[in-house]
């Protein structure tokens, strides 16, 4: 079976790396999986089709001018002719839609993977809204969390079509990876706290920061990172002057080496207002770290309170710093935390069990037939 992946890329997220997680194991067996990512005009991001070409996993560019673009339409249905793929899976509101009118009525299954939401403006309101709208007509939709599920379901996408595939990750990169930060190459180095996301103002980062605002008045020592680009960029460089943190907070951009990059942190933050099924906590886990996050989206079914990582409530910045401190002052107790943490991703989260899931969707709707 071959699987055509298709997205708008704004860089590399958790969309992103479902699709190389899965992609490199479909490529492993007797699948193939191949990409489509927009170049997109105004943003034109190919990071996830330049990392997808150097692992050696074809990847074809789809020229994008604006939103609304009608030699998108065939330029999609050009590339499955060439590529000759089996099952069309599309990845977020754009490749939803051109996807679903380059080929309804076609004889290949459209399979589309709702990773999350964010309606922060307008704007994103109304192609969300169009998005659900063209699900309904897909042979098969994933939802990667239970809240994505039932907001699927309120849209009216029917509860037979509707998959929940909670994400995985290919554990072998996060294994003996080596710090790269470089306060963590240092002897006895200063604790490290990060937060990975997109600078967007339902990661929380500005929640982050005023908690590590507490924590410097406590434990002076300590370093933050946050790793990521995104929009409020201008606003956290603001914001970070006005705590008066620019000697103890670094903002790192975008990594490539984002083994070496969890290796360096002591603990990983999640203040996420909205998520679904994050990738950077499955990634920290992975690193075997302790995890403090809030339980919004599905976060709880991987961060479980007390064994696997700590739970504080959304919005709360002193209780994440009270959390912080409580870890950055009991070793043991973060190491036995993150050893969970990674024994569980080894159970339940793994790229095998998450492409075995998406393998059954996409012969289910091989049988049950096309877009209409």
């Amino acid at each position: 079976m071959k699987i055509l992946h298709i997205i708008s890329s704004g860089g590399m997220y958790g969309a992103e790396a479902v699709i190389l997680n899965m992609s490199r194991t479909l490529n492993e067996g007797s699948h193939r999986s191949v990409l489509g990512v927009f170049s997109n005009s105004s943003n034109p991001n190919l990071q996830l089709h330049e990392v997808a070409f150097k692992e050696g996993i074809e990847s074809h560019v789809i020229p994008c001018k604006g939103q609304i673009d009608l030699t998108v339409i065939s330029s999609i249905r050009q590339l499955v002719t060439q590529t000759k793929a089996d099952i069309i899976h599309a990845h977020g509101y754009k490749a939803d839609i051109y996807c679903y009118f380059a080929l309804r009525g076609s004889r290949i299954p459209l399979i589309s993977t709702c990773h999350t939401w964010y309606d922060n403006n307008r704007l994103v309101t109304l192609y969300g809204m169009a998005d659900r709208l063209v699900l309904r007509n897909y042979a098969a939709v994933v939802a990667v969390s239970d809240e994505v599920k039932q907001r699927l379901l309120n849209a009216g996408v029917r509860e037979e079509k509707i998959h929940l595939v909670r994400n995985g990750i290919d554990l072998r990169p996060f294994d003996n990876a080596s710090p790269s930060l470089p306060n963590a190459t240092l002897v006895d180095h200063p604790p490290i706290v990060g937060l990975i996301g997109r600078l967007s103002v339902e990661k929380g980062v500005d929640i982050f920061l005023h908690a590590a605002a507490h924590v410097l008045a406590e434990l002076p020592s300590t370093k933050f990172v946050v790793v990521g680009e995104g929009p409020d960029r201008d606003k956290l460089e603001s914001l970070i002057d006005q705590l008066k943190l620019r000697q103890s907070v670094s903002m790192l951009g975008r990594r490539d080496d984002m083994p070496s990059v969890y290796a360096s942190l002591d603990i990983m933050v999640s203040a996420s207002r909205q998520e679904g099924l994050p990738m950077a906590i499955l990634e920290g886990m992975a690193s075997s770290l302790p995890i403090i996050a809030t339980p919004v989206g599905d976060v709880p079914a991987m961060v479980r309170d007390g064994h696997t990582g700590v739970i504080v409530p959304a919005e709360n910045a002193a209780l994440l710093a009270s959390a912080i401190v409580a870890l950055l002052r009991n070793p043991a107790q973060r190491e036995r935390l993150g050893a969970a943490a990674r024994k569980l991703i080894e159970d339940e989260f793994s790229a095998e069990r998450m492409t075995a899931d998406y393998l059954r969707v996409y012969q289910r709707a091989a049988h049950r037939g096309t877009a209409k």
